[in-house]
């Protein structure tokens, strides 16, 4: 046996035995509690409002619920939080649901005006795909990764993300997370072309993104004519040096999963890196929750994300997986969805407009979604509920 065999196996070996100690505290998150609760708010849900051609987003100033047609941005993720109740529930009826507001998303998959269309179709149809192999779902994977790399600009190197001024050719860290439609494309079509979109994008991304300190830009603004970087910026972050908390838990996301397409180490870095900073932000917090932004003077007294630590610790449970200090990223992870998992931000049975979770932040500087519930937060929270309690079983990806 070569040594390098050698080492693929010791490494092999020493992964799954870190899975393994990982899932003997796996009671330490009540995750069948908590399924039982998301299985009473979304019967709750469905019994008020059964049109699946509207899909919850969030709670409006007058205490209502905001529901949004098909084109919004945050669309695809009910279905998805559906198609994760199938998973842990491994029930027909929740298939069944969740096929139902995933069916009504169709049309988008020809919209050119978002880059969020990783949001809306891959969410739905790539989380029915996985599930159920349905080849209508496959089509529709494929047919919006064809019309998101029309967004694409060979000029610039990346995916363009709004059409709004003030920017002229905006990049935004949330960006990041779209590229999973084109790779899951790529792979499920064998067409290169869409993964070497995806991963100039990411390397673009890469060159700008972050800080000395690898906390990260939420927007990089280009000119299209010639690809120059115009500025770094935020839009939804306290200002232009801050660093917005769900960027920097986009960044955690995204780079992890283009590891996980490309194997490609700069990924991994740059996702340990931005993690690593989100770390050591959030234990300085005793609940490990953290402020919608790092840098916000008001804190302690300014408003929490929880929608960040969904979407961080769904992330760092991956990360884990490739790094070699699992330990820092595991109990990272755990330690929000501990928190999560409390009174203070699990809402109880048929309150908070049938949301799982209380007190995330949306936009700040525009006033916009301030300490309320978000339906992306309750998507990557049952994520990485399912990937916690799968934790040992689930393959290295």
């Amino acid at each position: 046996m070569g040594v390098q065999h050698r080492a693929v196996l010791f490494l092999s070996a020493w992964a799954l035995s870190s899975q393994a100690a990982f899932a003997q505290k796996a009671t330490a998150i009540p995750v069948e509690a908590v399924i039982a609760r998301a299985e009473k708010q979304y019967t709750g849900y469905f019994s008020q409002y059964p049109d699946s051609t509207k899909f919850p987003r969030s709670t409006k100033e007058d205490g209502t619920i905001l529901l949004t047609s098909s084109r919004n941005w945050t669309s695809g993720f009910f279905a998805g939080n559906l198609w994760y109740m199938a998973r842990l529930t491994n029930q027909e009826s929740w298939r069944r649901r969740a096929a139902a507001w995933t069916e009504t998303l169709e049309a988008e998959k020809n919209t050119t005006s978002t880059h969020d269309l990783g949001f809306i179709i891959n969410n739905s149809f790539g989380q029915g795909y996985a599930l159920t192999q349905n080849p209508k779902y496959k089509e529709v994977v494929l047919q919006a990764s064809t019309t998101l790399v029309r967004r694409f600009s060979p000029t610039v190197g990346a995916i363009r993300s709004w059409d709004f001024a003030p920017f002229t050719y905006p990049v935004i860290v949330d960006n990041l997370m779209n590229l999973e439609l084109l790779l899951s494309a790529a792979k499920l079509s064998g067409d290169p072309a869409l993964a070497r979109i995806a991963k100039t994008h990411a390397t673009t991304d890469l060159k700008y993104r972050f800080r000395k300190d690898y906390s990260t830009f939420h927007v990089l603004d280009f000119d299209p004519a010639t690809g120059q970087l115009r500025q770094q910026m935020t839009h939804q972050g306290l200002a232009d040096n801050s660093c917005w908390a769900r960027g920097q838990a986009w960044a955690i996301y995204g780079y992890t999963m283009l590891y996980r397409f490309t194997r490609d180490k700069q990924y991994l870095a740059a996702a340990q890196h931005a993690a690593d900073y989100f770390i050591q932000h959030t234990n300085k917090i005793p609940d490990h929750i953290p402020y919608w932004d790092f840098n916000d003077p008001a804190i302690p007294h300014s408003p929490r994300d929880a929608s960040a630590a969904a979407v961080a610790a769904s992330g760092l449970l991956e990360l884990s997986k490739y790094s070699k200090s699992p330990k820092k990223y595991q109990e990272a992870a755990t330690a929000m969805l501990s928190s999560l998992c409390t009174p203070q931000y699990l809402a109880a049975a048929g309150t908070n407009n049938f949301f799982l979770l209380k007190h995330s932040t949306g936009n700040k500087p525009s006033n916009s979604e301030i300490d309320v519930p978000l339906v992306y937060a309750d998507y990557y929270f049952l994520e990485a509920l399912w990937r916690y309690k799968n934790y040992a079983t689930l393959a290295l990806q």
